[in-house]
């Protein structure tokens, strides 16, 4: 919820227009312009830096024609196929239902099996197209390619599982009962697929983008479309598709970490294998970095190259721990006092 606020000098809080929703069409925004924000800036529909990605093509073409809107490389060796689609109008008048044409498109990319094949057929085009986005020097486009993918690879430690699962993302302002029903249905069944919503909201004269993660949820079931009769009971359903767990979207985030005292205001972090990439914590949203406030997201891209990056697994203390080293550390003793004050608790009522 967004509650839009003033305060007047007497530090009294005066409330604002409420936020409206509004849609992109009447922004004047169009779906090659939400295309062009994401592949920038992918990292802002995920939640809190928790997402390592390498966008690699733009509008891909496979040997049928189908063509899809990007592909990345992620921190585990997949690759990703984004879908996007403006809004609900877009939706209804497609020959084709959104789910499964990316089913198809992921399939094409299966057929992709090394690093050589990634850069030839896809991301020297890339880097042709966005060539002021790269630093070539006399390197060929197919050269720093597969440079840039192995370097990714090796550092995410993912050389050996690449391109072994591959990953679906449909972004879109609304998504109908259908579709959610095929991803949630795809998800409990091994597929790694995500539908996320993007929507434009006023707030007086400020607009914001409201994201939200629609799929998977931790209860599949709430999104299957039943048969008319009863259905029964089927429990919770199973969130499956990477050798990793996707469960990481549920981890306590920066606020928290903060809370605890396991990141502390003022304190020097670092970009994992990047010694000149030392920053400063200013709060749970930024840090220092060269003299500027950057997002944790935008920090570890600067430094990596990357288009997003997983800041818990990548940025480390001072004491060469990663931030996710330090939060688990943390929650395993949180549940061992749990568990003790429990079995202290048991002994007592014996």
């Amino acid at each position: 919820m967004i509650i839009p606020i003033t305060v007047t000098p007497e530090g009294l809080i005066q409330p604002q227009k409420e936020p409206e929703a509004t849609k992109f069409v009447s922004l004047g925004v169009k779906e090659a312009n939400i295309e062009e924000f994401l592949r920038k800036d992918i990292g802002r529909i995920f939640d809190d830096e928790d997402e390592t990605l390498l966008v690699v093509r733009q509008q891909v073409v496979n040997a049928s024609n189908g063509r899809n809107d990007l592909v990345a490389l992620d921190g585990w060796g997949n690759l990703v196929l984004i879908e996007i689609k403006r809004d609900s109008r877009d939706m209804v008048t497609r020959p084709e239902a959104l789910e499964f044409q990316a089913v198809r498109y992921a399939a094409s990319l299966a057929t992709i099996r090394s690093v050589d094949e990634l850069v030839e057929r896809i991301f020297a085009r890339y880097i042709n197209k966005w060539p002021a986005e790269f630093e070539k020097g006399d390197l060929t486009p197919e050269e720093l390619g597969k440079r840039t993918v192995k370097k990714f690879l090796l550092e995410n430690n993912a050389e050996k599982s690449f391109n072994k699962h591959q990953r679906i993302i449909l972004v879109a302002s609304a998504f109908d009962e259908q579709t959610l029903s095929a991803a949630a249905w795809m998800n409990d069944n091994g597929i790694d697929i995500a539908c996320i919503s993007l929507n434009p909201m006023k707030a007086g004269e400020s607009l914001y983008l409201v994201v939200e993660k629609l799929i998977p949820t931790l209860c599949m079931e709430d999104f299957l479309v039943p048969f008319p009769e009863a259905v029964p009971d089927r429990g919770q359903a199973r969130i499956t598709g990477t050798d990793k767990t996707r469960t990481r979207t549920t981890l306590p985030k920066m606020r928290e970490l903060m809370e605890w005292g396991v990141v502390k205001r003022g304190e020097s972090l670092r970009v994992k294998n990047y010694p000149d990439s030392e920053a400063l914590v200013e709060d749970s949203k930024t840090v220092r970095f060269k003299d500027r406030l950057l997002s944790y997201n935008d920090w570890g891209r600067e430094v990596t190259g990357w288009s997003s990056i997983n800041i818990y697994d990548w940025a480390v203390a001072p004491d060469d721990r990663t931030l996710t080293d330090l939060r688990a550390e943390h929650m395993d003793r949180e549940e061992n006092a749990a568990a003790q004050a429990n079995t202290g608790s048991a002994e007592v009522a014996h």
